[in-house]
């Protein structure tokens, strides 16, 4: 029986993965944070299924210590801040965690159990400016967030134990996923939720940033069965995950609404635009300047040839299906909320 030892385990990636190696017969390991309340976030159905390990990604004792305890043949590192826009708030935060903890938990591996497999959840925030559409393995990096920052460095320290110490540590460069998991910071879910709201009568409007935005957007339960995959092979290497489709953040919105029996018709450019129910002409999404990035990324395409020839690795959920799944899910959780405040 395989070991594994997730980081960030209570996350969106992080259940979805700890599910899909439980199926495989691994005995799991997840690394939580001591909080004064526990939370077992969106593993809290298997939770008795998973051996949990209190550490921190700036602690590189208390990752000695998850190694010694699980002895993983396999490391998945999805411990990160990894909200964009609180990384320009807290950059140095960002830098200890999703920079300098990557070193940390490469050094624990090297130090206790050199044979084990280190997965590095890198993300296509590293293209920022980006240099060529699509992007691929070889697209030169131009990061545009201390949060792209802070993970391009793990991305090359990851690469630089491989070629230095013969360890198997690789990097998965995710594109954007999302899920029903997903945390309601992030733009999908804000628009999910916002929209199963608004439909529901309890949220008047949605408010955005930048809706020119172009993301390639597929779910997380795809994306996790391809980290898996780039730890079964012979060698050690880094790969694009993505869809090869990109969509803006107004199409996101238009499909969402669509999915409620809602259609959007807009006016205005810019920081003026907004949204109106075409039924009824009421606003239902407005533009706030206070969400735009001060250096925005304006466009992520990811190429993934080379995943789906070298690791057999295919994406089964569509962009229309990820998007369904999402508004089916909050529209219960909201309705949920609405039933126990009459209570």
């Amino acid at each position: 029986m395989k070991h594994a030892l997730i980081t960030g385990v209570t996350g969106q990636d992080g259940s979805y993965l700890a599910e899909l190696l439980l199926e495989k017969g691994y005995e799991v390991y997840g690394i939580m944070r001591r909080k004064s309340v526990v939370d077992y976030g969106n593993v809290e159905h298997i939770k008795d299924k998973i051996h949990f390990i209190y550490a921190d990604m700036t602690d590189i004792t208390s990752l000695v210590h998850a190694m010694q305890v699980s002895q993983a043949d396999e490391v998945y590192n999805l411990a990160a801040q990894s909200f964009v826009g609180t990384s320009w708030e807290q950059p140095l935060a960002t830098a200890d965690i999703d920079a300098i903890g990557v070193t940390n938990m490469l050094e624990a591996i090297r130090m206790v159990k050199p044979t084990a497999r280190f997965y590095q959840a890198s993300t296509s925030e590293m293209f920022g400016l980006v240099q060529a559409i699509p992007q691929c393995e070889t697209t030169p990096f131009y990061p545009r967030s201390p949060y792209g920052v802070a993970k391009l460095y793990g991305h090359w320290i990851t690469k630089n134990y491989r070629e230095s110490y013969d360890l198997y540590a690789c990097s998965g460069i995710l594109f954007n996923h999302e899920s029903e998991r997903r945390g309601k910071e992030f733009v999908t879910r804000k628009i999910t939720d916002a929209v199963a709201r608004i439909k529901l009568g309890v949220q008047d409007h949605l408010e955005l940033g930048n809706m020119d935005s172009k993301r390639d957007w597929g779910h997380s339960k795809d994306y996790v069965k391809a980290m898996w995959l780039m730890l079964q092979q012979d060698e050690a290497d880094d790969y694009v995950i993505a869809t090869n489709e990109t969509r803006t953040v107004r199409e996101f919105v238009e499909i969402a609404f669509s999915h409620v029996g809602i259609e959007v018709e807009w006016s205005g450019t810019g920081v003026d635009e907004v949204g109106r129910d075409k039924a009824t002409g009421k606003i239902i999404v407005k533009v706030n300047p206070k969400f735009f990035r001060p250096a925005e990324v304006d466009i992520l395409l990811g190429n993934p040839a080379k995943a789906e020839a070298k690791l057999g690795w295919v994406r089964e959920i569509p962009f229309s299906e990820l998007v369904k799944r999402m508004i089916e899910n909050d529209m219960k959780l909201v309705e949920k909320e609405i039933k126990i405040s009459q209570l």
